[in-house]
């Protein structure tokens, strides 16, 4: 079994986003936002089925943990009220996608975070998707400032409610920002990556899994800058006075396989254990084109990933094994179907 573990609903129906559009609108305007429109099934079956469920076949995986569109959460637009809006339709639209297709789709909700405010609307919405939606994760952003870095690092007490109910639910969490309000940072191709080098960063200054022995993070995009920097960052820990990397954050970090070419995969892979890497490609996500030196979709992950000579235990951790221990409610799923 093929497992992808990032995939976002970046094709979903035009009236999910025109709601969004109009819900801006009214808070720019002091109004109300209008009634959430009403979007059929044929309408989540087409964006799906000619999307990502069509190219899930044609690569030859099997699952994706599906979440509501990364760039689109937009946590600094808005204010909390509208954040916690926003966030409930985009769950219960990928809910509904789950229903639909429960083989194929497994549900990681976005937060209803929002700058400066605290997380108890976040710990309530992950509460109600984990044990009334069915979801196996959530997606948590470390800036919802959009690029403004304004929140205190994820290793300070401020974020402990999320994860004291992460923790008590047994969901990790993808630590993935949203778009961009920075002129300065491009959102998929410096924010992002930005993101994941500085989450593990700050992961590296504290000692948050002293705390929580058993929280798991996946930092996406193959853990942006990480991999590439693996000495400084051994280095770093060294020069702070931490535990070995292998000690202090890995038994508890995880990177995917988001990376969009052959010799970056390679990197990863000689540089991570293969315990902490799971399968992931965020088709249908930031870059969509075909590479001109291969012919092939930059985002069809698991090409290079079939390239790389790995033993048949270590391929089956990373495709399947490595995402149904990281996320256990899935793997509970699975086996309830004999899977």
């Amino acid at each position: 079994m093929i497992i992808d573990c990032h995939g976002h609903y970046t094709t979903a129906p035009a009236a999910h986003t025109g709601w969004r559009a109009s819900q801006l609108a009214a808070f720019r305007e002091g109004g109300r936002a209008p009634a959430y429109p009403a979007i059929s099934d044929d309408e989540i079956r087409e964006s799906i089925e000619q999307n990502q469920l069509r190219l899930l076949h044609e690569r030859g995986a099997d699952m994706t943990i599906f979440s509501p569109r990364a760039s689109a959460m937009a946590h600094h637009e808005g204010d909390e009220r509208v954040s916690r809006a926003w966030a409930r339709a985009c769950n219960d639209l990928i809910a509904r996608v789950t229903g639909l297709f429960p083989e194929t789709f497994a549900g990681v909700c976005q937060l209803p975070q929002s700058p400066g405010a605290g997380l108890g609307p976040s710990v309530a919405e992950l509460e109600r998707c984990v044990t009334e939606l069915g979801f196996v994760g959530c997606n948590l952003n470390p800036d919802p400032s959009g690029g403004r870095w304004t929140s205190l690092p994820l290793t300070d007490r401020y974020w402990y409610p999320i994860f004291e109910k992460m923790t008590e639910l047994d969901v990790p969490a993808m630590v993935h920002v949203s778009a961009s309000c920075n002129p300065v940072f491009h959102a998929t191709g410096a924010h992002y990556i930005n993101a994941d080098t500085t989450a593990f960063m700050q992961l590296i200054q504290g000692d948050l899994f002293a705390d929580f022995p058993s929280l798991r993070l996946v930092i996406p995009h193959g853990g942006g800058a990480v991999p590439y920097h693996w000495g400084r960052y051994r280095g770093l820990a060294d020069m702070l006075k931490k535990p070995p990397l292998s000690e202090h954050v890995m038994k508890n970090v995880f990177f995917d396989t988001c990376v969009y070419h052959q010799p970056g995969i390679d990197l990863l892979f000689e540089v991570v254990d293969v315990d902490n890497i799971l399968f992931g490609s965020e088709m249908v996500g930031a870059v969509r084109g075909i590479d001109p030196e291969t012919g092939c979709y930059f985002d069809d992950t698991k090409r290079y990933v079939d390239a790389l000579s790995l033993t048949e235990a270590d391929r089956a951790k990373v495709y399947s094994g490595n995402a149904r221990r990281v996320y256990p409610r899935l793997d509970k799923a699975l086996r309830a179907r004999g899977l």
